[in-house]
């Protein structure tokens, strides 16, 4: 398949495409790697966590602090 057909899909079929690749890619077995820079983040948030620098917010204040 080509960026061209891919372009040419409607809305429903670009969603169902994309359904069925993650419902094969799920069932392959495979967990896909993580990138090396992902580890560093991941320490990086869980120093913040044990130093105290953290704050954790619901869902609603989140989408308050992103709306403008």
């Amino acid at each position: 398949m080509s960026i061209t057909e891919i372009k040419a899909m409607s809305r429903p079929e670009l969603l169902l495409a994309m359904e069925m690749l993650w419902d094969e890619l799920c069932h392959q077995g495979q967990e896909p790697e993580s990138p090396a820079w992902h580890k560093d983040v991941l320490e990086a948030r869980q120093a913040k966590i044990a130093e105290g620098h953290t704050e954790y917010l619901t869902i609603d204040e989140v989408k308050k602090r992103l709306r403008p």
